[in-house]
């Protein structure tokens, strides 16, 4: 087996790992966030009580999609063809805008949430 065999098989157990773990990062946020969710429409919070749930879960999914931009990037390492050069140029496009659009989004919703007055629902005490 040569060297280049060898880096290749590596990098490619590598790109497994990274892919994987941005799956699990996504994964363990949803969970997270729909326990959370359940939680607080059992105990009937108000619905910006679900704010925080949702800039958390945001964080999650920002993460993950990093995790899945560089295992694209490894994949990509080894002799890349320009047809793969292409594919990772779309993809990394595609997920740079997504991860974008979350970071304002995350940060819009975080201004919203200081700026708002603490209001003690009607049914409980001030």
């Amino acid at each position: 087996m040569s060297v280049e065999n060898t880096v290749s098989d590596g990098v490619s157990v590598l790109v497994t790992v990274v892919e994987v773990c941005g799956a699990v990062i996504i994964a363990v946020g949803a969970v997270w966030a729909f326990g959370t969710i359940l939680v607080i429409a059992a105990r009937r919070q108000r619905v910006r009580d679900f704010v925080p749930v949702r800039l958390t879960l945001g964080r999650f999914l920002a993460l993950g999609l990093e995790f899945q931009l560089a295992s694209d990037v490894l994949r990509t390492a080894i002799a890349p063809s320009f047809r793969e050069i292409g594919q990772l140029a779309a993809i990394a496009a595609i997920r740079t805008t997504l991860n974008y659009v979350l970071a304002r989004e995350i940060a819009e919703e975080r201004r919203q949430v200081a700026e708002r007055p603490a209001v003690p629902d009607a049914g409980s005490p001030p």
